[in-house]
């Protein structure tokens, strides 16, 4: 019994300090640490909010580097049908000039031979007449030196 006296006014002594003990964790609770997990919880939110929005801004940017790479793709195919068509038109270009030199090579053939062949039938007829000429010269000088031949001609 002795004991269990000493038990209880070891308990009497030691209630001023549980209650004292017990007003300062309640008073921790309401004052540090329900404000602190407030603040741990808007931090979280935060956190999370904040991921969202930037898995939203990333989804946007990849659908903008999308776009981006489409419009460069239609850009360089646009290019490359313009380079396209100016080459053609070069190709054309130079096309029609070759057809066009040689047009103009066949003419100048053409006239050429044309007066060569003028110039051929003048001379066959200068000949002609050179021939006969010369011809009748000839049997003239012949009959002339001929013994017993006339002297007219």
């Amino acid at each position: 019994m002795q004991v269990l006296n000493q038990l209880t006014g070891l308990m009497w002594q030691a209630a001023p300090t549980f209650f004292f003990l017990l007003v300062l964790y309640l008073c921790l609770k309401t004052l540090f640490f329900k404000p602190l997990e407030k603040v741990l919880e808007e931090r979280s939110a935060r956190i999370e909010g904040a991921r969202q929005s930037a898995e939203s801004a990333q989804a946007a940017a990849q659908e903008k580097i999308r776009a981006y790479q489409g419009a460069l793709k239609k850009a360089r195919s646009q290019i490359y049908a313009e380079q396209e068509a100016a080459r053609r038109a070069a190709l054309e270009e130079r096309a029609g000039m070759v057809r066009e030199a040689r047009n103009r090579a066949n003419e100048t053939t053409r006239v050429a031979k044309e007066r060569i062949a003028a110039e051929m039938t003048q001379a066959r007829e200068q000949l002609e007449r050179e021939s006969q000429a010369l011809a009748g010269e000839i049997v003239r000088v012949v009959l002339a030196q001929r013994p017993g031949g006339s002297a007219t001609p």
